[in-house]
């Protein structure tokens, strides 16, 4: 399991020069406003120069000091309530355009997702879901509709596919009763991380099912029960996540398992289309 960054600073403070144990500190100690302070910020507030918070970063392990910052982020942002998020985000985003500062958000999160992604967790993924008997897709809260729309074009594409309703615990079990050995399920999960999610998850694997994770990072709970897991950022840091990000990992998990089914794919959507014709589904346009 990977380590966070809070415990990689408590196991390296007794080797720690003395500006450095003024970081892992000032660190340990204000966790949730550090992770969204720039390096010189932070090293005003811990006393030491903008180039020691930077090779502190370095010295934990990390590329530089904003991938030091982003393990960060993602550790805390769990625990963070709905006003701390807002307040966090009038920091980041004060006196800037929203519109500009946000996009850019996202775009940083894409080409991350492109750089960073596992392909053989990702190959992996596509064989079992193609493999699986029965795939039941579970996303609560926010995740909720980014299941939906994996659900809308999975089922499309193969039929034997469940969207479990998370209106209620013990509905979701109802729903969950035949799943077993050879059924796969999709948990996405988001921070904060709902406990709905995570007890479904563990009934499923009780069950014998396979888990697909589609979640953040390597400490999200969903991640540590998965048998493949996908990664994509979430971070918006006020009260709304971004999923920009998963919703595009999930657009290629969809062409994959499209690809790797061929024929077949074009075979029920020729099928659609003459149903959509032939019922006026669409609306044609006015010189038509």
């Amino acid at each position: 399991m990977a380590k966070s960054v809070l415990h990689r600073i408590e196991s390296g403070m007794p080797t720690f020069s003395k500006g450095q144990r003024r970081i892992g500190e000032y660190i340990l100690t204000n966790s949730d406003k550090a992770a969204f302070m720039t390096a010189s910020k932070l090293g005003r507030l811990s006393g030491v120069s903008e180039s020691t918070v930077v090779r502190f970063a370095s010295e934990l392990g990390y590329d530089g000091y904003p991938s030091m910052q982003r393990a960060l982020q993602e550790m805390i942002r769990s625990r963070l309530t709905s006003t701390q998020r807002i307040q966090a985000a009038d920091d980041q985003f004060g006196g800037q355009d929203v519109l500009a500062a946000v996009i850019q958000s996202d775009m940083e999160k894409l080409r991350q997702v492109a750089a960073e992604a596992d392909r053989a967790e990702f190959g992996k993924a596509v064989d079992l879901i193609l493999g699986a008997r029965h795939v039941y897709i579970l996303g609560t809260r926010s995740s909720y509709f980014v299941a939906g729309y994996l659900n809308f074009y999975l089922h499309l594409l193969t039929g034997n596919v469940t969207l479990v309703q998370s209106n209620a615990a013990g509905e979701i079990f109802e729903q969950l009763l035949r799943i077993g050995p050879g059924d796969v399920m999709v948990a996405i999960s988001f921070p904060r991380y709902s406990k709905v999610t995570m007890n479904t998850v563990q009934f499923a694997r009780d069950r014998g099912a396979t888990i697909v994770a589609i979640t953040d990072n390597e400490l999200s709970p969903v991640y540590q029960m998965a048998d493949a897991a996908l990664l994509a950022p979430s971070e918006m840091i006020s009260f709304v996540d971004s999923m920009v990000a998963p919703l595009s990992l999930i657009n290629a998990l969809l062409i994959a398992v499209g690809r790797r089914m061929g024929t077949d794919v074009a075979r029920t959507f020729g099928e659609l289309e003459d149903i959509w014709n032939r019922y006026g589904v669409f609306g044609k346009m006015d010189d038509e």
